[in-house]
């Protein structure tokens, strides 16, 4: 089972690791024509806007909206989590509007805010190791999304289906929990399509 990690922006060596650990082979996609061999997509941190550009530059925009049209999964971690939403607030465009959710840019404040923490996860047995920096929030879930935990009774995991979101930098930890979740969901969703 293969699983790509967009490589625009972002911690993508070490979320290749992660996936890695989880037991899946991890690729750093940086063409369009790298999707067909994906069975799964994980879209990194770094700054939303930016990948946002990155990704209509390059062709992404569309070739992932099909990707995930296919029912192939898709993780989706800080900036990463922003690019999928439907909603942004503050902003007129959101990026791919795959998942039902209304976002917010850096809602922990600056760089120094930055902060680690344990948090149960749904569907994870003990608390995951999550790193927030310059974090988003999801502000509001459509009736289709699950949301899997909070802090401070704000949502910062999600699952729509075969899209997972986390405000977080789960790959930035030796705990690869996180993705091996989302390995379970690519495959499950390649055995579905079996």
């Amino acid at each position: 089972m293969k699983i790509g990690v967009l490589a625009l922006q972002g911690a993508v060596a070490e979320h290749i690791r992660s996936l890695e650990a989880a037991g899946a082979e991890a690729v750093a996609v940086k063409r369009v024509e790298q999707l067909e061999e994906l069975e799964g997509l994980v879209i990194p941190g770094g700054e939303s806007t930016t990948i946002g550009k990155l990704m209509r530059q390059y062709g992404f925009i569309d070739a992932v909206r099909a990707f995930a049209g296919q029912g192939k999964p898709l993780f989706g971690t800080c900036a990463g989590l922003i690019v999928l939403a439907e909603e942004i607030e503050g902003q007129e465009d959101a990026h791919l509007r795959l998942m039902d959710m209304t976002v917010a840019r850096n809602a922990f404040g600056r760089q120094r805010e930055s902060f680690e923490t344990d948090l149960d996860v749904k569907g994870i047995n003990e608390p995951i190791r999550a790193v927030f920096i310059r974090a988003p929030l999801i502000k509001k879930v459509g009736k289709d999304v699950d949301v899997l935990s909070t802090y401070k009774d704000e949502i910062v995991t999600a699952r729509q289906g075969h899209l997972l979101a986390a405000s977080y930098h789960p790959e930035l930890t030796d705990d690869y929990r996180l993705h091996a979740y989302f390995v379970d969901m690519v495959k499950e969703a390649a055995a579905s399509k079996a």
